[in-house]
């Protein structure tokens, strides 16, 4: 039987499908089977951040609909042979899925995989609830600002008046040096306002936004910082104990460039 994690966040734009991704690609480059299922009904995104959007002929709600069995609309990762997506539409709304659907999906699922991530939308309506219906395991993800941090806690509040009690945390794209002059919040704060268990701590990295573009996960990229920090939390999810990176800050030479716009 399959692990079934679902991974929100309260606000949008917080990389919560880029961990998705990350989480998926880690885990299977470890030898994992893994299914990848994007609810997002109407703005799936999951399909770029892998390179995966040309081949895409079936989605989530053609399955739930009982149009087409879920082996028939998965897309097998080029790349990584354990790994599969199975899309959602771009056309539908979030009510084309409901919770019962997806329970019984992943049911279905749960025998040909070890993990089955769950992309959720942004927030706490009808997509939401969907979502996380079926799920053992739920990451939230938010930024160290605090519009998001208060977002995440409603979603965690959430997350329990559903009954879903093993939640995690990762917090993406800290800036040290805004953190050092007091202009982001730091860990310490998060952790006083969240009070859940932290399994990863992602720093801002310019490399993120070039593996999204190309639709190769950062965590295959060797140099890249984000991507070691995946590595790590794909590490704790398996159950090593890993310390969190130390926090590299820009060297003057660096601030000077991105001054004068050159980064």
């Amino acid at each position: 039987m399959s692990e079934i994690i679902v991974i929100t966040s309260g606000k949008g734009g917080v990389g919560k499908t880029t961990t998705t991704a990350n989480i998926g690609v880690g885990l299977a480059i470890r030898g994992n089977r893994v299914a990848l299922i994007d609810t997002d009904t109407g703005l799936r995104n999951l399909d770029l951040l892998l390179g995966l959007e040309n081949r895409i002929m079936y989605d989530l709600v053609d399955v739930t609909g009982g149009r087409v069995p879920y082996k028939k609309a998965l897309v097998r990762h080029k790349k990584h042979e354990t790994l599969y997506l199975l899309p959602t539409s771009q056309i539908k709304d979030k009510s084309a899925v409901n919770p019962e659907q997806l329970v019984d999906l992943c049911k279905e699922m749960s025998k040909d995989f070890d993990y089955i991530i769950i992309d959720c939308p942004a927030g706490i309506e009808q997509g939401f609830k969907t979502a996380i219906a079926a799920a053992d395991c739920a990451i939230v993800v938010t930024v160290p600002e605090i519009s998001a941090v208060r977002d995440a806690d409603k979603i965690i509040g959430e997350l329990g008046r559903a009954d879903k009690e093993n939640i995690k945390l990762i917090v993406n794209r800290i800036r040290p040096q805004m953190i050092e002059k007091g202009d982001m919040m730091d860990m310490s704060d998060i952790n006083e306002i969240l009070s859940i268990e932290c399994i990863g701590q992602v720093p801002d990295d310019e490399m993120v936004v070039t593996a999204t573009n190309k639709g190769e996960p950062v965590i295959t990229m060797k140099d890249s910082t984000a991507g070691q920090a995946y590595k790590n939390i794909v590490g704790r999810l398996c159950g090593e104990s890993i310390p969190f990176m130390k926090p590299q800050k820009e060297s003057f030479f660096t601030r000077l460039k991105r001054l004068f716009g050159l980064l």
